[in-house]
């Protein structure tokens, strides 16, 4: 074999890792440019996990499955989730839910506290952008209201500002391996003086196919309001989630942040946020000087005495910024104030009075490169936030047709500089069901966005808000060109 193609295969290998579990093939260079360009190529199998969704025996639980129509995409294959083992090392291979077509969501209802972690795989014509959300309903106890996530793949490292060990929290964090190996995983927990003491969370292993919830107090005899949770793994893979509950106000999934970067974007802010506390961390040893901007719909403005923000190296910094979005949508832009220095967030928000409080998070997450995608959109209590923060863009929203019917739809906006905007949702013609949207950037500078599911149930302020991360549905893999003068000495 060639050393050129080598070099490529080796190359496309490292994109498949650097996706989680998404594969791709060595691209058919035909009528391609000459080497050292690049040919964006569908991912052709995608890997899952989902954590197990409650503990309690009132919890409803709905899984939505989409994938969207990718371009270039294999005509044939096929997805399905199955339910990870409990230690044994085996899974259940009784698909839990199964996708027929791209395009069009699948739905499945689960009800009680024995519901397992799902572990799924797409391959082919699923696979680009596969996309699942998973969507709870407690209606009374602790961490009762809404509670989402969407599935993720599986990866080594992951950080979660904004977990806590206070009374009355009760927090787990879900550890999923997908693999034919035991994965070997290490928690740390940082508050705001620094690193957590405890040795409980080193050398977990998760054996195959199977999933582990870890009590986050029992890492630690030390309660704190504010930890950021770091989990590392040693050897093999996790999918990983932080289930946060509270005694009073409700409780939901906390996804990962984005990594660690200098400058981060928390979208979606919901407009009737009661209390919007920020967790900050910096990994390493360098402090941080962080300037705290909220993107609203008229523009960036810096919250009153929150202009900047110092977050020691290694230890967790929260700030309470109140009502910061005053009735009017809004998203949390941190940049270095001078020095840039890398650092994780996300935002803890309550929405609701009184008794009826509920709480969601939102982590900072990553630009849309290509396209992102968030499912079980429902005909009422959807929001789309879409944030510009550096340059003004035109983003496309595709609204699926709905699980049980009705007819595509999309619609283009444009998103000033510095602002957020909840837009309105092009909703399917004749929906039924619930609908996936998908969110494209068209032109203009870097777009994040994020989607609230709403909803009001026995007095409760019930929500739940997903970032839109890119859907990673297509790579760029490198093209390669003959070179005979290797064969030579």
């Amino acid at each position: 074999m060639k050393r050129t193609t080598l070099s490529l295969f080796a190359g496309t290998a490292a994109l498949a890792a650097v996706t989680g579990f998404a594969v791709v093939s060595a691209p058919d260079t035909t009528g391609t440019d000459p080497a050292g360009s690049a040919a964006l190529l569908p991912v052709e199998r995608t890997g899952l996990t989902c954590p197990a969704p409650s503990d309690s025996d009132l919890a409803e639980t709905t899984y939505t499955s989409f994938t969207p129509v990718t371009k270039g995409a294999e005509s044939d294959g096929e997805a399905e989730l199955t339910a990870a083992g409990t230690g044994t090392g085996k899974q259940d291979d009784k698909a839990v839910l199964k996708p027929e077509k791209p395009g069009t969501p699948v739905t499945g209802d689960v009800s009680g506290g024995d519901a397992p972690a799902l572990i799924g795989t797409a391959e082919g014509r699923f696979a680009p952008g596969w996309t699942v959300q998973q969507t709870t309903e407690v209606a009374v106890g602790t961490g009762r209201g809404l509670l989402g996530v969407n599935c993720t793949q599986a990866d080594t490292e992951f950080w979660f500002p904004g977990a806590s060990t206070d009374p009355g929290r009760t927090d787990y964090v879900h550890l999923t391996n997908p693999d034919d190996s035991a994965a070997v995983v290490d928690i740390e927990l940082y508050g705001a003086d620094g690193a957590v003491k405890s040795t409980v969370g080193e050398g977990i292993t998760v054996k195959p196919h199977a999933s582990e919830a870890v009590l986050l107090s029992t890492l630690s005899d030390d309660a704190q309001s504010d930890l950021t949770v770091h989990v590392g793994v040693r050897s093999g893979r996790v999918g990983a989630a932080v289930q946060a509950l509270h005694d009073k106000l409700g409780g939901d999934w906390l996804a990962a942040s984005a990594d660690p970067a200098g400058s981060l974007v928390l979208p979606g802010i919901p407009a009737d946020a009661e209390d919007v506390r920020l967790v900050v961390f910096a990994p390493g040893d360098s402090d941080a000087d962080v300037k705290v901007q909220l993107a609203s719909p008229s523009g960036l403005i810096t919250p009153a005495g929150h202009e900047t923000v110092r977050v020691k190296g290694g230890m967790t910094t929260a700030v309470d910024l109140a009502d910061v979005t005053r009735g009017e949508a809004g998203s949390l832009v941190l940049t270095p104030t001078d020095r840039s220095v890398p650092i994780v967030a996300a935002a803890r928000v309550v929405r609701g009075k009184n008794s009826g409080q509920e709480t969601a998070f939102i982590p900072a997450t990553s630009p849309i490169d290509t396209r992102a995608t968030a499912v079980d959109n429902r005909a009422k209590g959807t929001t789309l936030s879409v944030t510009a923060p550096k340059a003004a863009a035109e983003v496309k929203v595709t609204a699926s047709a709905g699980s049980e019917g009705g007819t595509e739809a999309t619609k283009t906006y444009t998103i000033k500089a510095g602002t957020t905007q909840d837009v309105e949702i092009p909703v399917p013609e004749g929906l039924k069901g619930s609908y996936a949207l998908t969110v494209e950037p068209v032109s203009g500078g870097p777009v994040y966005a994020a989607r609230a599911l709403t909803a009001t149930a026995d007095g409760v302020s019930a929500f739940t808000v997903q970032t839109l991360p890119d859907d990673r549905g297509t790579v760029s893999v490198p093209t390669a060109e003959e070179d005979l003068s290797v064969l030579q000495e």
